[in-house]
C-alpha cells in the first residue's frame, strides 16, 4: 500500500506526534508498505530517507504551548506536489485542525483520508470561530482515530463525529537494553524529567519544588532534567545549596533520550493538564523505569489507575515529594510497578498499534474504489 502520512509539527523538534508518526511510518514500512511522510523541516536538515520537507517551522501559540507550524504558499505548493507524486492509497494526516500543514493537505487531497486526533483542547472562542473554515477540510475526511479518550472528546466537542480510540506507539524493544549516561543513577538515587522546561503545563515546577523538599533529608539525591528551555531560569528555582544536583541535559538525541530513562531511580511526570494520553509515561514503561505520575485522567489511564505507576495529587508538590520518598525507600515496590508496567506497555508497541491504523485504512480506501491489501 501507498501511504502518505503528514506531520504538522517542526520534524527537527521533538515531541509527541512527532515521535507517533516517526513509529508509525517505521512500523509500516517493517511491514511492506510504501511509506512517505511530509513535515515542517529545513530544506538542509538531515531527515530519514521516508521524510520530505514542507520548509521552515514558525513557532505560533497553540493549545497552550508554542508549537513550531508550516502554513502558507510554499508550504501548501509543497504538499500539493508531494500528494500529485505520491499518488497514495490511503493519507493519513495528524492533528487536522491545527494551522499547519494536515490543514492544507486535507484542503488539496482527492482520496481517501484519516485523520488522527493528539490533543485534549478545551473549549475556545478560536477554534469555535475557526470551524467554518476547518469543516470545508475536514467533511473530506473518511476515518478517524484517536489516542485516547480526550482526544476522541475533543473531536466530538468541537469538530463532529465519532472515532476510533487507536493509542500511540512505542518501538518497546527499542528501550530495554541501553546503558545509561555515564554516572547515573549512582547510589543516592535520581529523580528524572523528561520534557519541555519552558511549558508550564509539563509541571518542572512542580518537581523542583519537590525536590527542594526532598534534598535536605536526602545528601545524595539527584534530579536529571532533558528537555528545551532556559537552563538557569529552572536552576533559579532550585535553593542555590542544592544546584549542583540538578543535572540540566538540554534537547537530547533520541538515543540518549532512551538512556536517560535507564538512568533515573524514578521518573517524575508532573503535569498540570492538557494531556490527552501520556507519551513519556509509554517511553518509561517500556525502558523499565518506575514512576510517579500527576493523577491526570489521561495518565491514570495508561498506567492502569495506578498499578503500573504511582500517582498523586496534581500541582501538588508535597504529595509528589512524598510519592516520589516511598519509591525511592521501597525497592520491592519499584521492582513491582516497573513489571506491571512491562506487561501493561506491550499493548502499545507499534506491532499492534500499526495492525489496528492498517484497518482503519482498509475501512476507508474501498469507499474511494482502491483495492488495499492488509500485509
Amino acid at each position: 500500500m501507498r501511504i502518505g502520512l503528514v506531520c504538522p509539527y517542526d520534524w527537527e523538534v521533538p515531541g509527541g506526534v512527532r515521535e507517533h508518526v516517526k513509529g508509525l511510518a517505521e512500523a509500516l514500512i517493517e511491514l511492506g508498505h510504501d511509506v512517505s511522510v511530509i513535515a515542517p523541516a529545513d530544506d538542509d536538515a538531515e531527515l530519514p530517507s521516508y521524510v520530505v520537507p514542507a520548509g521552515r517551522a514558525v513557532p505560533v501559540p497553540y493549545n497552550g504551548s508554542v508549537a513550531r507550524l508550516a502554513f502558507g504558499f510554499l508550504s501548501a505548493s509543497r504538499v500539493r506536489r508531494w500528494l500529485k507524486d505520491g499518488a497514495f492509497d490511503v493519507l493519513h494526516v495528524h492533528e487536522p485542525a491545527a494551522p499547519s500543514l494536515s490543514l492544507l493537505a486535507c484542503w488539496a487531497a482527492d482520496g481517501p483520508i484519516v485523520a488522527t486526533m493528539h490533543a485534549a483542547i478545551p473549549r475556545s472562542r478560536a477554534l469555535h470561530a475557526a470551524q467554518p473554515i476547518l469543516a470545508s477540510a475536514l467533511e473530506k475526511i473518511s476515518g478517524r482515530i484517536a489516542v485516547a479518550e480526550a482526544a476522541r472528546s475533543t473531536l466530538v466537542e468541537h469538530l463532529g463525529g465519532d472515532a476510533v480510540l487507536i493509542p500511540n506507539g512505542v518501538h518497546v524493544r527499542g528501550y530495554e537494553k541501553p546503558d545509561p549516561l555515564p554516572g547515573f543513577p549512582g547510589t543516592g538515587g535520581v529523580l528524572g524529567f523528561l520534557g519541555r522546561m519552558d511549558e508550564p503545563r509539563k509541571g518542572l515546577h512542580v518537581l523542583l519544588a519537590a525536590f527542594a523538599l526532598l534534598a535536605p533529608e536526602r545528601p545524595g539525591l539527584r534530579l536529571l532534567i532533558a528537555g528545551r528551555g532556559d537552563a538557569a531560569e529552572a536552576l533559579q528555582q532550585v535553593p542555590a545549596l542544592y544546584r549542583a544536583r540538578v543535572v540540566l541535559l538540554g534537547q537530547v538525541s533520541d538515543a540518549d533520550r532512551v538512556r536517560m530513562l535507564h538512568s533515573v531511580t524514578v521518573l517524575c511526570a508532573p503535569n498540570t493538564g492538557g494531556e490527552s494520553f501520556g507519551m513519556v509515561l509509554v517511553e518509561a514503561m517500556a525502558a523499565g523505569a518506575p514512576i510517579v505520575a500527576s493523577d491526570l485522567d489521561a495518565f491514570r489511564q495508561v498506567l492502569l489507575g495506578g498499578e503500573a505507576g504511582a500517582l498523586f495529587e496534581t500541582g501538588n508538590p508535597a504529595a509528589l515529594a512524598a510519592a516520589a520518598a516511598g519509591l525511592l525507600d521501597d525497592p520491592g515496590r519499584r521492582a513491582s510497578l516497573a513489571a506491571a508496567a512491562s506487561i501493561a506497555v506491550r499493548e502499545f508497541d507499534w506491532s499492534v498499534v500499526a495492525r489496528d491504523v492498517l484497518r482503519v485504512y482498509e475501512a476507508v480506501a474501498p469507499a474511494a474504489g482502491r483495492v488495499v491489501v492488509a500485509t
